[in-house]
């Protein structure tokens, strides 16, 4: 299948900028796929969709302020401070140490060897760093693996002197509002560098009347890495391949989700990651009694893993019933995920319905319910 099949034209005006005013007040376009009917709410409106029994699967990862700025360290003392340099990080690659993956701007003055100061935005004081790094070696895609060196916890330095890694279609530079906004009202374990965009619109309130309601809430993480900023360069769907990001289930949220599908109750997966996540930890149990009787059901397994699971057209779902989402790139892995759940051409005419309707697009902007 080629690329070029999830194409679609959007206004420049249509992606979103800034979030909503409040996080349920974006708008929300509701798909009922038993019908192919449409309806147009707000995200407040959701729990009139959303009934007792139904297991929401939502990614508690929490995005580091993963945008560093610096100054190249001279190589001779006295001398004046460096170029400016912007560092992305993308991963740590060892577990409690601090060789990072990163990407960097302009990379071609850095090399292995190079140090880079980081004071704060803005600040031309290398001597004085809050952190620096030393290049160690190239990474893959003209990545960069570097070491930091610091003094205290990493992350508080990362907070003092980072920004949110905003996509690059936000055409500004990261806000104050933007540490609060671009996370999620329940993010908890740090690792990503991309937010789970379709649970930015859940207030604490919101949830809590959900849970009333009697619908089960599964935290489970996958920590959101660069595939996310990365455009899909191959002709062909076949011939692209994800990178790996790291995910977990832990036993209560495997034990939501299992007994959810064992009786036949709608899995509804919030975004994307919560969708590769749970999808990735799917494995059938010759023993397990489904919801029919039958023995034989899909469940998922509580543990911890790396994935590079790519959902396209063909895929069939093991875990997940429904999905909440927001409305994705042109020709991006996720439209692609999307169109495995419910069909490519009448997505792309939802898709239609919603630049016709002035729906905002993209990490900030309005969301959709596949029922």
């Amino acid at each position: 299948m080629r690329i070029d099949a999830f194409d679609y034209e959007l206004p420049e005006h249509l992606i979103a900028q800034k979030p909503a005013d409040r996080r349920d007040g974006s708008r929300l376009l509701v798909v009922h796929r038993q019908d192919d009917t449409t309806e147009h709410k707000h995200f407040y409106d959701i729990l009139d969709y959303l009934k007792a029994g139904d297991c929401l699967v939502l990614n508690d990862s929490r995005v580091i302020p993963a945008r560093i700025y610096g100054r190249k360290r001279p190589k001779d003392a006295g001398a004046p401070p460096g170029a400016k340099v912007e560092f992305l990080l993308i991963k740590r690659l060892e577990e409690g140490a601090d060789r990072w993956e990163t990407m960097v701007r302009p990379g071609r003055r850095l090399k292995p060897g190079d140090v880079v100061c980081f004071s704060g935005e803005g600040s031309d004081l290398p001597d004085q760093p809050l952190l620096q790094a030393k290049i160690a070696d190239f990474g893959a895609d003209g990545t960069r693996i570097v070491d930091f060196e610091y003094e205290g916890l990493f992350m508080e330095r990362l907070e003092q002197i980072g920004s949110m890694p905003l996509p690059p279609y936000i055409e500004r530079p990261g806000e104050d509002e933007d540490k609060e906004r671009y996370q999620t009202v329940y993010s908890r374990f740090e690792g990503s560098v991309a937010a789970p965009t379709a649970g930015l619109h859940f207030t604490k309130e919101l949830l809590a009347k959900a849970e009333a309601k009697g619908v089960e809430l599964a935290y489970v993480t996958l920590h959101v890495g660069i595939g996310t900023f990365r455009p899909v360069k191959t002709e062909t769907v076949e011939e692209h391949h994800m990178h790996f990001e790291e995910y977990s289930v832990s036993p209560e949220a495997a034990e939501k989700i299992n007994r959810a599908k064992r009786e036949g109750r709608r899995v509804i997966s919030v975004g994307t990651t919560s969708t590769r996540t749970a999808e990735s930890a799917a494995f059938f149990d010759e023993s397990c009694p489904g919801p029919d009787g039958s023995m034989g059901c899909w469940q998922v397994k509580d543990g911890s893993g790396s994935t590079g699971i790519f959902i396209y057209p063909g895929y069939e779902f093991k875990i997940i019933d429904s999905l909440i989402t927001n409305f994705h790139l042109p020709k991006s892995t996720l439209l692609m995920l999307i169109s495995a759940l419910y069909d490519r051409e009448k997505i792309l005419k939802v898709y239609e319905e919603a630049i016709r309707e002035e729906y905002r697009f993209f990490s900030y902007g309005d969301a959709m319910f596949i029922e």
